[in-house]
């Protein structure tokens, strides 16, 4: 997700399209957010 928002953010960059842009960085955004917090209880525990 964060490589797709990457490449729509540049794309929309380079091509002057801003919709393409703001989907990218919102795609980037949440990636990066989905990357560092844990979901799902996959915080591992040791005894």
């Amino acid at each position: 997700m964060v490589i797709l928002g990457l490449i729509l953010l540049i794309i929309g960059l380079i091509a002057s399209i801003p919709v393409l842009t703001t989907i990218g960085a919102i795609l980037l955004v949440v990636g990066i957010v989905l990357n560092l917090v844990p979901i799902g209880g996959t915080r591992r525990r040791v005894f």
